[in-house]
């Protein structure tokens, strides 16, 4: 089992956009605030099981529903689309919910971190890519979660809000053209 450096480092990267851990560390840091606390190994270990989850049985589930891999990963490639949308612009076209009693599962570990454009991303990705570089990828990307839930504070004062800012921008635009990039890959095989 031989994976490429290079796919392993574009799907990480694009994870890692999508996931968008540094570009929530604001919300999360409220987040924390209000619940007095995040149990960090919980939330990373519920969304990586969740992503996991996904990627092995996510196809299964389409073929439930009738629906191809090609057909979803561009589906997905307009949700990501969106979300690159929402970064630039600032806007908010997805709700997620913000009740501070419900905990480090919900809305942390879903849907902040495993969320519907990370589901995407990955059943998107299973679309270009083997399970093996990208379950790699997910499990390096829990890495970062973790980390950068374990150091929210430290972040939060070392960006300022000027550079977070400007880092959810940066993945806004990282992920417009990733969304470009699935949708055009897939897109050809589904028009007759």
């Amino acid at each position: 089992m031989a994976i490429n450096f290079n796919e392993l480092l574009t799907i990480t990267f694009t994870l890692f956009a999508v996931i968008d851990i540094l570009g929530n560390i604001p919300l999360l840091i409220s987040l924390k605030q209000k619940m007095g606390g995040i149990q960090e190994a919980k939330a990373t270990m519920i969304s990586g099981m969740l992503m996991i989850l996904f990627l092995f049985v996510g196809e299964k589930f389409l073929s439930i529903l009738g629906v191809d891999v090609r057909s979803f990963a561009v589906g997905g490639s307009i949700v990501i689309f969106i979300l690159g949308l929402e970064m630039v612009l600032g806007l908010e076209f997805f709700k997620t919910g913000d009740d501070p009693k419900s905990g480090t599962v919900v809305p942390i570990a879903f849907p902040l971190i495993a969320g519907s454009g990370t589901l995407t991303t990955i059943i998107s990705l299973r679309a270009n890519y083997t399970e093996w570089p990208i379950l790699l990828a997910i499990l390096l990307n829990l890495l970062v979660v973790y980390a950068v839930l374990k150091s929210l504070n430290f972040i939060g004062k070392l960006l300022g809000p000027s550079g977070l800012l400007a880092v959810r921008k940066f993945f806004g635009v990282v992920l417009l053209a990733i969304a470009v990039k699935i949708f055009a890959t897939n897109a050809s095989g589904l028009i007759r």
